[in-house]
């Protein structure tokens, strides 16, 4: 996916280009992530689509849950979604900051060109 250390780096066009498709993999996986978790929190909690948004959204972004839960298996999904939006986080920020800290890292063992 990457270029080989002994190639040159990439031209700053070549790698704006590289980091928004980055950015859109990370996007793309929120916004999926977000989808899902408003439609569990619609058919398993019962929310309206807005406090699905809100619940889900909370959640991706760290804050955790906005109210209270009416049963069980809501309960269960908030939780393993949870555990989900922690993961998502992670993935997400990898996603973005891979390509910076391979060019740094690339900068600095690339073979000379003469």
């Amino acid at each position: 996916m990457y270029e080989h250390r002994s190639t040159r780096l990439l031209t700053t066009r070549q790698f704006a280009r590289r980091m928004m498709r980055h950015v859109g993999a990370a996007t793309a996986l929120v916004l999926v992530s977000l989808v899902g978790g408003m439609a569990g929190y619609v058919y398993l909690a019962g929310m309206r689509w807005v406090d699905a948004f809100m619940n889900a959204s909370m959640l991706l972004g760290g804050m955790g849950p906005v109210g209270e839960l009416p049963n069980d298996a809501a309960k269960v999904f908030a939780g393993l979604y949870a555990l989900y939006a922690g993961l998502v986080f992670i993935v997400s920020t990898s996603l973005i900051v891979a390509p910076v800290v391979h060019r740094v890292l690339h900068h600095f063992h690339a073979e000379p060109h003469k």
